[in-house]
């Protein structure tokens, strides 16, 4: 097979993002011909149609989404390639970032604060399960990744956890909901509670603590997503058992009240990055030298 020809990819790449064969033709100073060439011949070479024509629009084929995926990280690390080895620390450096999708997005903004507004930094967030993440953290699409819980270190995938912080957490609810009493364990057992599913160790800590105690609490809700969490909770739904920090804005006006701290459960936060001999130079203004 011959070898891969990246022009191909570069004009198929500015076609794509631009929506228009024309417009991108004009812009590169090229006949709308030539670049409909490159084209075709990346698709003879990957074996796949990457666009097809509705009426005058060109809409990307399955194949073509995956070409483009693969084409942003390309010269996305072309570009960082340069900003590093050349040490042009005064360009626009973008740091990327994946969290979980389930975590807090006050957590995240928290996190986010020492390179808030610079004028030199860019930010590119992502979220989704921890396995994509931190897939993606090894093939270096991503500079870290952020979860609460640790993956497991070794000597192929050589993962380094940054102990943020371990957020308490707490039982709490609408005014309505928690009348005047601050008893847990009256609460718990005469009002619906929102918890995280399952598999999670808020939920797990739970569970234990009211297995021990011989509570059944009754469950209005199971939700993998904090900010649901926090809008079921603000509507009264239930009684929510979270990290005070998903709803601090409601606890600060009083939409929400805080009854108390739930005894040996909390949940810790990390950001996950592996060993680089050129690490994003922004990671060490966001990590602060916090390793476990």
């Amino acid at each position: 097979m011959s070898e891969f020809n990246y022009h191909h990819l570069r004009y198929f790449w500015a076609v794509a993002h631009e929506g228009n064969l024309t417009r991108t033709a004009e812009r590169l100073n090229l006949s709308q011909s030539a670049v409909s060439t490159q084209i075709k011949q990346l698709e003879a070479y990957l074996g796949h149609a990457l666009f097809e024509r509705r009426g005058r629009q060109l809409v990307l084929t399955e194949a073509g989404r995956i070409a483009l995926d693969h084409a942003d990280a390309i010269f996305s690390t072309g570009q960082e390639l340069l900003s590093t080895l050349q040490d042009k620390g005064r360009t626009r450096q973008a740091i990327r970032i994946g969290s979980l999708a389930t975590l807090s997005r006050n957590f995240q903004m928290e996190f986010l604060r020492p390179i808030l507004g610079r004028q030199d930094v860019e930010i590119v967030m992502r979220s989704g399960t921890s396995a994509d993440l931190l897939t993606a953290l090894q093939s270096l699409n991503l500079d870290v990744v952020l979860i609460n819980q640790p993956p497991a270190r070794d000597a192929v995938t050589a993962f380094v956890s940054h102990r943020l912080f371990e957020q308490p957490v707490s039982l709490v609810g609408t005014p309505e909901r928690v009348a005047e009493t601050r008893d847990v364990v009256a609460l718990l057992s005469s009002q619906p509670v929102i918890l995280p599913v399952a598999d999670t160790g808020i939920r797990i800590g739970f569970d234990a603590w009211t297995h021990s105690l011989g509570l059944r609490p009754q469950i209005a809700a199971e939700v993998d997503d904090m900010a649901m969490m926090r809008l079921l909770a603000r509507e009264g739904v239930g009684l929510a058992v979270l990290p005070p920090i998903v709803v601090q804005d409601e606890l600060s006006n009083g939409r929400l009240i805080e009854v108390d701290r739930m005894p040996n459960i909390g949940e810790t936060f990390y950001a996950v990055t592996i060993s680089r001999r050129f690490p994003n130079p922004i990671l060490a203004d966001l990590l602060d030298g916090r390793v476990i």
